[in-house]
């Protein structure tokens, strides 16, 4: 037994000292450096994937010109196609601007490519306000509320976590919320127009932003504190920085303080009107739109009868109206500088509150656009109101700027407007009686 174990132990003996020492080769025992070299790629596998990759470049690339080939096959069809419109030969129209003699307004500025009609008719209506209340004539920056309004979408946007619209339309009021909160500057201390730039153009800059929402939304990220930093370096990038502080007749102001200061509009004394029926006629309710995107519900809503009043009182008084609705329609033209409901349309005396309601319901009405009404006459017995206008197509024709909106217009295709509480005194004895009807009975809960 002892003989078998010194056998198996000089055994191993050997074997290890067979095996080379730890740091050296077991070739002829020199040390394994380390070194870096190119790395391989197998011919055969590269080669392959260099021609997958050629296949799927060139797929790729007659895809993307199949498709343009299509887009603008599709767009050329879409701009050659013939549009309705009346013929004007008979329509009897107002003579020029000048003829309604207006009350003051500083001359239509456009709006390019843009959503922002509610802040162009908006702003300049208030300018119209400063001047009658005053005497000042200031004008005013769009894009310093445009700016503020985006940034106000996007904590909105950020506390419904995404369930909200973020687009470049809005409505009357936001002017004076984002006023209230932000201020608002002269035209000369903010252009919203960065250097080499003379036109506006938000559509890049939304869809960045939209797109940086959206990426937000997917991953669930809400830290409103770098979003709406974000959100700011875009509108930057596009608009420039609106001023903390600049001067203005000799004097430094703030936007906060130029609006407590030196416009000193108090935009409370301002009302909205609608005439739907999904709302009690003398009660406040929401404007349903999408460009109502908070949304605001204290929109006075009264018949078509008071609606249409109350455009023509102001106007008949010298007060000028904020006015939104519909411009998408056959008897709207800017090459007349005119907007009428044609016979084809809707005969004249079927216009009333039903089927006004009936099209805003099936969405052949839409909230398309603001315009800052400024004034009306009697033309050949219809009321015609004169119409300043940022649009491009109020451009086409002889009056820049402005439009020419008869009566029937106004009536089926307007959905709400801005006006002075002065011009809706007459209603409130009737929305105080509503209220009252509405109201449960005492000690109800």
């Amino acid at each position: 037994m002892k003989a078998l174990l010194r056998a198996c132990v000089a055994g191993l003996l050997v074997a290890a000292c067979a095996l080379p020492v730890f740091g050296q080769s077991s070739d002829k025992g020199k040390p394994n450096h380390v070194r870096y070299e190119k790395k391989y790629r197998d011919p055969v596998l590269k080669s392959m994937e260099h021609e997958a990759d050629s296949l799927n470049a060139l797929n790729d690339s007659l895809s993307a010109a199949v498709q343009k080939t299509f887009r603008d096959k599709d767009k050329k069809k879409s701009d050659e196609k013939p549009v309705i419109r009346i013929d004007w030969s008979g329509v009897v129209k107002p003579s020029s601007p000048t003829a309604f003699k207006p009350p003051f307004h500083f001359p239509p500025h456009r709006q390019y490519r843009t959503g922002t009609c509610w802040c162009f008719s908006t702003t300049s209506f208030f300018e119209s306000e400063i001047k009658r209340l005053s005497g000042r004539e200031i004008k005013l920056s769009e894009m310093h509320t445009v700016y503020w309004e985006y940034v106000e979408k996007a904590l909105g946007y950020i506390a419904k976590r995404g369930c909200q619209p973020f687009a470049q339309g809005s409505e009357s009021d936001a002017v004076c919320i984002i006023w209230k909160k932000y201020g608002v500057v002269p035209d000369a201390a903010y252009s919203g127009l960065v250097p080499g730039k003379d036109k506006y153009d938000d559509e890049d800059m939304t869809t960045e932003m939209a797109r940086y929402l959206e990426f937000a939304k997917d991953h669930s990220y809400w830290d409103d504190e770098v979003i709406i930093s974000q959100i700011r370096a875009i509108l930057d990038r596009y608009m420039g920085r609106p001023p903390e502080e600049f001067e203005y007749q000799g004097a430094r102001y703030t936007p906060k303080q130029f609006f407590d200061k030196v416009v000193k509009l108090n935009v409370d004394d301002y009302v909205d009107v609608m005439s739907t029926l999904t709302v009690p006629f003398y009660t406040k309710g929401k404007y349903d739109v999408p460009d109502n995107w908070r949304p605001t519900e204290d929109y006075y809503n009264v018949p078509l009868k008071e609606f249409y009043e109350i455009i023509a009182r102001a106007a008949a008084r010298g007060y000028t109206v904020a006015l939104g609705g519909d411009v998408s329609e056959p008897g709207l033209y800017g090459f007349e500088d005119a907007a009428i409901i044609p016979s084809f349309d809707i005969p004249q005396e079927y216009i009333n509150q039903d089927s006004r309601e009936f099209r805003f319901d099936n969405q052949t009405t839409q909230d398309d656009h603001g315009v800052h009404l400024l004034a009306m006459m009697k033309v050949a017995g219809r009321d015609w109101f004169l119409i300043k206008d940022s649009m491009a197509s109020a451009y086409w024709g002889k009056e820049k700027g402005y439009y020419y909106y008869r009566d029937d217009y106004i009536k089926l295709k307007m959905l709400e407007f801005m006006v002075h509480k002065d011009m809706v005194q007459p209603l409130k004895s009737k929305f105080e009686a509503q209220e009252k009807a509405l109201a449960p009975p005492h000690g109800a809960r």
